[in-house]
């Protein structure tokens, strides 16, 4: 009889971890079987996105002539760091590896806006600002379900899925996507108001 109440100990706390999805370790990180190339992937190009809208919201910043510009600037700066805090923090919980720096595009993208002055400054800022945060809300959209019509409309979810570091992310995508689809029309508004010579990233073609 003492052997069968160890086996039904020993089942009940393997059912345990299954259903916290793996056991915490006493640095805060949860123990998981595997993170998939898609969970790196995302958290890759997310966190590669946020610290460039960081950098470049400060060199706007420094250089920007126009005061929305200046304050869209600030905007990102606070919002993409609190953003980037969020994902880092469930970046560390499930022990995914988080880049340093942004990534070659995006430097890139910042090594060039460094380099011009004024109103041309501003333009192709806010160029870039649609771009990217086009580019972003793309890559949170293969994560979180918006609705964009009706009753619902603004309404945000997660998608759903057992794996919880999957889940974990989803819902960092469906908390980021409200802020950067605003960031987004903010982003076009602004560039509208300046008007339509800027060029798009890596480009010398006016947008038309």
């Amino acid at each position: 009889m003492k052997r069968i109440g160890q086996l039904a100990v020993v089942c009940m706390a393997a059912i345990t971890l299954a259903c916290d999805g793996g056991a915490r370790r006493d640095d805060g990180t949860i123990g998981t079987t595997e993170v998939s190339d898609d969970d790196k992937e995302f958290v890759e190009n997310a966190a590669s996105a946020g610290m460039a809208e960081v950098e470049l919201g400060e060199l706007a910043q420094q250089k920007a002539t126009n005061i929305e510009v200046k304050q869209f600037a600030e905007m990102m700066v606070r919002d993409h760091t609190k953003a980037s805090e969020a994902l880092k923090q469930v970046a560390r919980q499930y022990s995914i590896p988080v880049p340093s720096q942004p990534d070659n595009e995006h430097s890139e993208l910042i090594n060039r806006l460094s380099q011009l002055t004024g109103p041309d400054f501003d333009r192709e800022y806010m160029g870039a600002m649609v771009d990217n945060h086009q580019e972003v809300v793309d890559l949170l959209q293969t994560r979180a379900n918006e609705d964009r019509l009706g009753d619902n409309k603004g309404t945000v979810r997660p998608e759903g899925s057992d794996n919880p570091i999957e889940a974990a992310l989803n819902q960092f995508a469906a908390n980021a996507l409200p802020t950067t689809r605003h960031h987004l029309d903010e982003a076009k508004r602004i560039r509208d108001g300046l008007g339509n010579r800027f060029t798009t990233r890596g480009t010398n073609a006016p947008v038309k």
